[in-house]
């Protein structure tokens, strides 16, 4: 698959919180975002970028740990991911490289296909918070590759749907500024964030099939 059409690819979104509403999953969603091409409105969408916010697993099952390593080889099943998910779902546990439970991998395999166009961003903190904290390490790194596009739209908040930000999705009705300026906006200056929009641009342009990547704030 190369694009979405954005019908197809509200259509897909739809899917995606229909899962997270639905499914088990392997750490509790609290957030889905969309950002980037389908927010902007654009047909077709190159890419689709998601944004979920993840919550702590409480009242896990951390005594199972053992069992999954000696079984999976995996650290942190009953801790990090939920033992109840991974029995159902063993084929989509996925690890970290030092071998332990790799949340934000678990709900990528939970919820995009290999060969999808598909972005994940997954963090415990909510889009907006984040969009700050990651711009602020961008700019003391400089690796605009960090940055997460501001341009968001929350679909889904604590297990309620948001009708009205999917009628104006489906209708491209959001309007935004451009990348640079948005990035001017939180707090990068004129230049900088040009030099940014393009070092985002340029990264995500790279990026084939399903991705994902993990933060914590």
């Amino acid at each position: 698959m190369t694009a979405f059409t954005r019908e197809e690819a509200v259509e897909r979104v739809e899917r995606l919180v229909e899962t997270v509403e639905e499914e088990p999953m392997p750490v509790p969603v609290r957030e889905l975002w969309v950002y980037g091409d389908l927010a902007l409105g654009l047909d077709p969408v190159e890419r689709l970028d998601v944004y979920l916010t993840k919550d702590l697993l409480f009242g896990g099952d951390e005594e199972r740990e053992a069992e999954f390593r000696e079984t999976h080889g995996v650290e942190g099943i009953g801790k990090t991911v939920s033992a109840d998910w991974a029995d159902e779902y063993p084929d989509r546990i996925r690890a970290s490289a030092n071998g332990y439970a790799a949340p934000e991998k678990c709900l990528a395999a939970q919820l995009v296909g290999d060969d999808e166009p598909i972005h994940l961003e997954v963090c415990n903190a909510s889009f907006e918070d984040n969009v700050t904290q990651r711009l602020k390490g961008a700019m003391a790194r400089e690796n605009y590759t960090e940055i997460l596009d501001p341009r968001g739209v929350c679909l889904w908040l604590d297990g309620q749907r948001s009708a009205d930000a999917f009628e104006k999705l489906e209708e491209g009705e959001f309007v935004f500024p451009t990348l640079a300026d948005s990035l001017g906006m939180v707090g990068m200056d004129e230049a900088e964030a040009e030099r940014a929009a393009d070092a985002v641009r340029e990264y995500r342009d790279r990026q084939e099939g399903a991705s994902v990547r993990g933060d914590v704030v």
